[in-house]
């Protein structure tokens, strides 16, 4: 069993800040790609920051600037740090990582349970 565990949602006031942490446990072989998404209501879930095992980054437009990800191999956790946070980034956030549980050349996308975090103006 494989599970990922958000943390560090909540309210906060625009032009505030945020961390958000996701830990990964269970049986765990090797976790490749990690990756913060986010959905908003009545929108499409969207990828808003993703980290390979190497530490290279890549962000969706709107946040660069503003989100950083990073993440502790060793812990098996992904922290998003976001500031300057603006109300259209009120959604819910989900962790998601590609794990292996064996050592099979075979990932399985996993994902947490979410998190919400709203920005009022």
């Amino acid at each position: 069993q494989v599970q990922l565990v958000e943390s560090g949602g909540g309210l906060v006031q625009a032009g505030g800040s945020l961390t958000l942490s996701c830990e990964a446990s269970g049986d765990i072989f090797n976790i490749n790609l990690m990756a913060w998404h986010r959905q908003a209501p009545g929108k499409q879930r969207e990828s808003v920051a993703t980290i390979t095992y190497g530490g290279s980054t890549s962000y969706e437009d709107s946040v660069k600037g503003r989100f950083t990800i990073s993440r502790d191999n060793a812990k098996r956790t992904v922290t998003l740090q976001m500031n300057s946070l603006k109300p259209e980034d009120t959604a819910v956030y989900y962790c998601n990582a590609q794990i292996r549980t064996t050592p099979m050349p075979t990932y399985q996308n996993y994902w947490g349970q979410g998190t919400q975090v709203t920005v009022s103006s």
